[in-house]
């Protein structure tokens, strides 16, 4: 995993209703490459439905959203964005991992299978190289003696760390994770956030949402605080967690502190 200045992601007055219910509200963010941004914020913020229009899980209804200069999910013609089939959009997510609360690991594959499954239907890599890659990436989440095992018979760190090596298995410019610990016992997040400290030493892209204020803190480039799907701050982690300007900030952290 060698450091690119690959994974400029660029946000740009995005919005995004359902139904009345406004969860992106001219959203506008610039995530540098090789850099990780926290995104904090209570529930209902508009964190995850931010993070799923950054590989076009979620179609946004204002706004755009680039990767590297390419318009995600859409092309532009003149002054109008016409959205990509669907088979368009999936090459575009290629180069953008994400990684779920729930894992989501097919149950009825192997460790191994489940790594090699995407390079090797996407054309990427030959069987052998798909499967070296594999192993390399175990390695990376320490879990190589775990390759043969079904992943259902995991415990939940050691399927997310898993589900964070077949995200990487196709060597994204960026990577996303949504709540990665949420779904785990306490026990099991530092080994998970052990391997995501480890990423984002290696000059991928990350933006993280999680409630994981110590991370955030540690690791951090920049710090992002939603409230009601508006930004109402946003600064080094020292900044936003040492000396938050906005009261909600404030008033967040000293809950979560």
């Amino acid at each position: 995993m060698s450091a690119s200045p690959e994974g400029h992601i660029s946000i740009t007055g995005v919005s995004k209703s359902f139904g009345r219910h406004k969860a992106l509200d001219n959203v506008s963010l610039e995530i540098p490459p090789g850099s990780v941004t926290v995104i904090l914020g209570p529930s209902g913020s508009g964190k995850s439905t931010l993070l799923r229009t950054i590989n076009h899980l979620e179609r946004v209804d204002e706004g755009f959203i680039q990767i590297d200069g390419d318009y995600i999910g859409y092309r532009r013609q003149g002054n109008t964005l016409y959205e990509l089939k669907e088979k368009e959009i999936l090459k575009q997510r290629i180069n953008v991992g994400y990684v779920f609360q729930n894992f989501n690991l097919f149950p009825h594959l192997t460790v191994l299978e489940n790594l090699i499954e995407a390079p090797i239907a996407h054309k990427k890599l030959s069987r052998k190289a798909a499967v070296e890659r594999a192993y390399g990436l175990l390695d990376v989440v320490g879990l190589r003696d775990k390759a043969d095992a079904w992943s259902r018979h995991l415990s939940g760190g050691q399927q997310q760390r898993i589900a964070i090596a077949r995200a990487l298995a196709l060597r994204p410019r960026v990577m996303l994770f949504d709540e990665p610990t949420s779904a785990l016992d306490p026990e099991l997040v530092g080994e998970v956030l052990d391997v995501i400290k480890k990423l984002a030493r290696s000059g991928t892209t990350l933006v993280v949402v999680t409630h994981e204020i110590g991370f955030a803190r540690e690791v951090a480039d920049q710090v992002v605080f939603m409230v009601d799907g508006k930004i109402v701050e946003q600064g080094s982690s020292d900044d936003v967690l040492n000396r938050p300007s906005h009261a909600r900030t404030r008033q967040f952290l000293s809950k979560v502190l």
